[in-house]
């Protein structure tokens, strides 16, 4: 059959690796497509690279929009980045009638609505396996896989870099600056890290997710984001104590009053699988009514594990290419005019339980007075630690996890807590997922 003829924008780290392996693979994934897969050409700012990588295999251009517009190509795949150029060509691509890849998880966070209505308009597809979570095709399993289910949450591991600085606090006992620099060094975090360690890239994620999980539009600017970057290593150490280890988790559930769409710094308890995912691995927890918990592990960033999801996603359009537009794969799993308008919740109204970490006086009747305020908001305690003070120190940490309650319970607890003459500055509050 006559090949499939693929465009190519940016070959940096993952176009590289998309390049390298539909060349190594060429044969078995003709095999799977049923037809070959061809990069016809590549655009990249820097076309000298660019010639270097593809070893004059096919034409290599400065233009990305000459790729979008040209006739002969019949899938564009995205791999630039960001919100700007890259959402003006993926929309070029559609108007001129071309199927699109893309790994651009903020693009579609932030711009997918509009994107997928666009596509729906002119009868092409737009495959994202690439964008969440790296190699792991969570997103066919979400949208295709776990099809029969009513997805009750989901809970996921989906930044590495944030991953492996957790994991280095935790076994080295250092500070996250510290952990920082060496991540920098080892090129698991960039130079600006601040997509990464403020939660905003695994928000991207997990916001894609909560649409396949629940059939609602993307809503990005509604997700409750937290990073890591003011974690302090004192509550990793006491969270193991205790039992917990402290991930950087996306969580996405359903509630009857509407939908959860938070990232945050969360207490796991350390016998839990995805607990124990460590370094730059990512890893995804699907809870679904019929088949119950799913774990989905493995390499959520790289040349090649990427790679693996861009051409997944090559083959899937190549053998849907022909069929019918109404009887493809939606491209939020439910049919375009079946999602549903469930509210996205404020983090006011989420319902989880706390680790709370309080710096006091070593003086008799404090305990008594912290666990009254609690009481009287209606939260009850689920495990204590009080550290004796040190040798000389008049002050200590009180350490307290609290059951499941409503923030807004837990705000207001707080606030009283921190207005004891005997509380020694802010109260640490992380949130804490059972995730059974």
């Amino acid at each position: 059959m006559k090949p499939i003829n693929v465009g190519l924008l940016g070959i940096g780290t993952v176009g590289g690796g998309t390049f390298t392996v539909l060349q190594r693979n060429a044969e078995e994934i003709t095999r799977r497509a049923g037809r070959p897969i061809q990069i016809t050409v590549v655009a990249d700012k820097d076309v000298a690279r660019a010639q270097s990588v593809t070893g004059g295999a096919c034409k290599v251009v400065d233009d990305a929009f000459a790729v979008v517009t040209d006739p002969s190509v019949d899938i564009v795949v995205e791999l630039i980045g960001g919100y700007g150029i890259a959402k003006e060509l993926v929309l070029k691509a559609i108007e001129n009638g071309k199927h699109v890849v893309t790994a651009n998880k903020a693009l579609l966070a932030v711009h997918g609505n509009e994107i997928f209505a666009k596509a729906r308009e002119k009868g092409v597809m737009v495959a994202f396996e690439a964008a969440v979570a790296g190699g792991i095709p969570i997103i066919k399993a979400v949208r295709e896989g776990l099809t029969a289910n009513r997805i009750q949450w989901i809970a996921g591991i989906i930044n590495g870099t944030t991953n492996f600085i957790l994991s280095e606090m935790r076994d080295k006992g250092l500070s996250f600056e510290t952990v920082l620099k060496e991540a920098q060094r080892l090129g698991y975090a960039e130079a600006d890290p601040t997509f990464d360690v403020e939660g905003v890239d695994a928000a991207h994620k997990v916001t894609i997710l909560s649409s396949l999980a629940f059939g609602i539009p993307v809503q990005f600017d509604k997700a409750h984001v937290e990073g890591i970057s003011k974690l302090d290593a004192t509550d990793i150490r006491y969270a193991e104590q205790l039992g917990y280890r402290i991930k950087l988790l996306g969580i996405t559930r359903r509630r009857a009053e509407g939908i959860e769409l938070r990232v945050h710094p969360t207490l796991v308890p350390a016998k839990r699988l995805i607990a124990n995912v460590e370094g730059a691995m990512n890893a995804v927890l699907v809870q679904g009514d019929a088949v119950g918990a799913t774990l989905y592990y493995g390499k959520g960033a790289g040349a090649e594990p990427t790679a693996s999801a861009v051409i997944a996603d090559l083959v899937d359009v190549t053998r849907l290419a022909t069929a019918d537009p109404e009887n493809r794969v939606p491209h939020l799993a439910f049919q375009p005019d079946q999602l549903a308008d469930l509210p996205v919740l404020p983090i006011t109204e989420v319902e989880t339980a706390y680790y709370l970490r309080m710096r006091v006086e070593d003086k008799p009747g404090v305990l008594a007075d912290i666990t009254r305020i609690l009481a009287d908001e209606g939260i009850s305690i689920d495990a204590m630690l009080q550290r004796e003070p040190d040798e000389g120190e008049a002050q200590t940490d009180i350490i307290i996890l609290t059951h499941v309650c409503v923030e807004k319970k837990a705000d207001a607890a707080i606030a009283k807590v921190e207005a004891l003459p005997v509380v020694q500055g802010k109260v640490t509050r992380l949130r804490l997922e059972n995730l059974q």
